[in-house]
């Protein structure tokens, strides 16, 4: 599986712009961007991309228009065009949306991640073992302490 850099969040250009505050929501909760983008069901990493490739006035009105679209918090819809030119400004350079594009090619190396494998092991778990080895000892123990009165037959009593 492979892990596109904008999705890195240790390393994506993109950490300013997505975790700036917009404000507190009615519930008093700091709203970052990546938190009102995905309440919007936006996909930040890409919003970001888009934005910081189009004119900052550009990018300005579109954050404008997505900041209006929440419901409101300690901000008024009036000062959405304010808070957009704040964080605009935190993006990365125009033309630069992640420092690590492959050399002219236009597509964006692949970071590598490896998942643990899964692997069946060739021998049973012990718990397997555990419980064959006690349904056995149940069947010995009951058969060689089997009640003598089963054994014997039935009892005829004889008067002399």
């Amino acid at each position: 599986m492979t892990l596109r850099p904008e999705y890195a969040l240790g390393h994506s250009e993109f950490n300013a712009f997505l975790f700036a505050s917009i404000g507190e929501d009615k519930a008093g909760f700091q709203l970052t961007v990546l938190s009102a983008m995905t309440r919007l069901g936006l996909d930040a990493w890409s919003e970001a991309a888009r934005l910081s490739n189009l004119p900052s006035e550009v990018a300005a009105q579109a954050l404008t228009k997505t900041i209006a679209s929440l419901p409101e918090g300690n901000w008024k819809i009036s000062d959405a065009a304010t808070i957009a030119t704040r964080l605009v400004a935190s993006l990365p350079p125009r033309g630069v949306p992640l420092a690590s594009l492959a050399q002219g090619s236009g597509k964006l190396p692949a970071i590598k991640m490896t998942l643990p494998k899964l692997t069946f092991v060739s021998t049973p778990p012990i718990w397997l073992i555990c419980l064959v080895v006690a349904i056995c000892w149940f069947f010995l123990v009951s058969h060689l302490t089997a009640s003598p009165a089963f054994e014997e037959g039935p009892q005829t009593t004889t008067q002399q």
